[in-house]
């Protein structure tokens, strides 16, 4: 069994290596894109009233969802909110404003669990950030939120949260991870700075405090 696992970590480093240069390429490229926004030469908006983003730097699950169904749990009792999202995975396109009666193939699998669990939330989907929250934005104003979550959005850059979390997985810290197609990262490690706070999910219960300082320095927050 040892030697099987000996052998699956000799390829999938040979395999890295071998993807290494498509990594570098698309690095190149995000790279360029996130300069850009830097540099103010693609445009950002940002909005008067509290937008959250929740997010992370890899592909794959982080806990994102649990932590979403945190802050409507925070939140609800003291504001109107809006979790606006892409809609992954659903049939429609455009801008929808999700009902008790939707279904998934409208507006997503984990836009739909959501309704679900909060039924009362006021739920959007729309690949167009900017046309989302100005949807939401154009509700009458006893419907209108007072806080917009969004959904998996680190890297949609066109929108400038008012607090943009980061979240990284206890076991797979981004900083031990490569870009695409070698590793799970959608972009630089240094896409991090960005973040106005960061999350470290999946942790046991038992993490000790020598373990969380580990992580701290692995971070350097």
């Amino acid at each position: 069994m040892a030697q099987e696992r000996t052998i699956f970590q000799r390829l999938a480093t040979i395999l890295r290596g071998l993807l290494l240069p498509l990594s570098w390429i698309y690095g190149g490229v995000t790279g360029l894109r996130n300069r850009l926004f830097d540099l103010g030469w693609l445009p950002q908006t940002q909005y008067e009233i509290p937008v959250i983003g929740i997010g992370n730097l890899a592909v794959g699950g982080t806990g994102k969802t649990p932590h979403t169904e945190y802050l409507i749990r925070l939140l609800s009792p003291h504001y109107r909110v809006a979790l606006l999202s892409r809609g992954y995975g659903r049939r429609t396109q455009g801008y929808r404003l999700a009902t008790p009666h939707s279904t998934s193939e409208e507006i997503g699998d984990e836009p739909c669990q959501m309704k679900r669990t909060f039924p009362e939330l006021l739920i959007a989907v729309d690949g167009n950030r900017r046309r989302g929250i100005r949807n939401l934005l154009s509700l009458p104003a006893d419907e209108r939120p007072e806080v917009i979550l969004l959904d998996d959005a680190y890297q949609h850059r066109y929108v400038r949260p008012s607090l943009l979390l980061l979240l990284t997985e206890c076991d797979r810290l981004y900083t031990h991870d490569h870009i695409l197609p070698a590793g799970r990262l959608r972009e630089a490690r240094s896409g991090a700075k960005r973040a106005d706070l960061l999350i470290v999910t999946k942790c046991a219960p038992t993490l000790s405090l020598a373990e969380q300082a580990k992580i701290r320095d692995k971070l350097r927050p």
